[in-house]
């Protein structure tokens, strides 16, 4: 997961307000229930010191969003007395309790959002298709191409005059068509830097057109049965067939990092395992990827100052690095931070993951002569 969005919610000194809200309307009575759920944590926040300000910067945006109704699940950072990052989910968030600490607590959410891939959907029919191209942060362009040759599209009945030579020009036409479909899937997918390539609809212009794509792209390419360009992406559970390819891929990319840390580990390279390892190598800005296991609960803390770099396992080192007032935080949200300022990337792996137990760990870049 590239982690430079969160950039920008680092740049303040803190303390930040952390908030999970429900939104869920699934009842008569939602409207109520939610603005409860929200009154609750209001009061966990007051009860943990949450400066006025910043307490009521995040009241402003939730009431806002419980009047426009806009989402299930809202997820805020604040600090300084402002809203400095927030997201809407498409479902009911992490039941994570209202927090004020140092540093944001950002692993509920980063696990809730998944990671961000880019991809292609295409429906296809004998006539063209259309193509619908979803960049890693979420910017989505819908455009439809229209074949060139419009006859002859049907084959012809057994019955009927020159069945065979119209049933040629029918294929060819076909054939023409998912051509130039095809030539904007490999333009869209190059743009977008595509990791996926869905396609749904008719099913011989779906084989034509895969004859007709790249090679390369081929191999990133899956069909499905769902959904028609008559009936749109909503037809037959397009979208949830997506969803589901995509968390394959996600699952795909955890599983080739986490081969490479095992591999890099047994041979003593490029890999770290351990908190007091992965801290050290953060320090010293060599971690390329981060392995994380999504445990909200972990006990695990460390000790940070006001800047990325500074994390350690005692209080005492970063007093030695010059850091006048350490203080103690999750140990995920300082590495997070860390190797989020530090341009590295996140793997979290999931509790029902093949890998999970492998703790805390990093790819590094380089490694340092002993």
């Amino acid at each position: 997961m590239d982690l430079t969005f969160l950039k920008p919610l680092y740049r303040r000194p803190g303390p930040y307000a952390s908030v999970y809200v429900d939104l869920t309307r699934t009842t008569e009575d939602a409207p109520k229930a939610a603005e409860l759920r929200w009154r609750a944590l209001r009061a966990d926040l007051e009860e943990q010191g949450a400066p006025h300000g910043t307490l009521g910067a995040v009241e402003e945006a939730v009431l806002a969003e419980l009047r426009e109704r806009r989402s299930s699940g809202l997820v805020l950072f604040a600090a300084d007395g402002e809203v400095v990052h927030s997201d809407r989910l498409p479902g009911p968030p992490p039941a994570v309790p209202a927090r004020v600490s140092r540093l944001p607590h950002v692993l509920p959410y980063l696990a809730a959002r998944g990671e961000p891939l880019p991809y292609v959907r295409v429906l296809v029919d004998r006539r063209g298709g259309e193509i619908c191209c979803v960049t890693a942060d979420g910017r989505r362009r819908v455009f439809e191409v229209e074949g060139d040759e419009e006859y002859p599209i049907r084959k012809t009945k057994a019955s009927d005059w020159n069945q065979s030579r119209f049933q040629r020009a029918a294929e060819m036409v076909w054939k023409a068509n998912a051509r130039k479909v095809g030539r904007e899937v490999d333009v869209a997918a190059r743009q977008c830097g595509a990791e996926a390539v869905v396609v749904a609809g008719d099913v011989q212009a779906r084989g034509a057109l895969l004859e007709e794509i790249s090679e390369g792209l081929r191999d990133r390419t899956v069909e499905t049965d769902r959904g028609s360009r008559a009936d749109g992406a909503d037809g037959a559970g397009l979208d949830a067939e997506v969803a589901r390819i995509l968390q394959i891929k996600r699952s795909e990319r955890i599983g080739a990092v986490a081969e490479r840390f095992e591999r890099e580990l047994a041979n003593g390279q490029r890999a770290v395992a351990g908190l007091p390892a992965t801290v050290r190598a953060l320090r010293l800005g060599q971690v390329e990827s981060l392995l994380l296991e999504d445990d909200p609960d972990s006990p695990a803390r460390l000790w940070v100052g006001p800047e990325p770099g500074d994390v350690a396992m005692t209080a005492g080192e970063l007093r030695d690095a010059g850091v006048a007032d350490p203080v103690q935080e999750r140990a995920d949200a300082a590495l997070i931070r860390a190797a989020a300022c530090a341009d590295g990337e996140l793997f979290i792996v999931p509790p029902d993951d093949p890998y999970a137990g492998l703790g805390v760990g990093a790819v590094l870049r380089y490694t340092i002569a002993a």
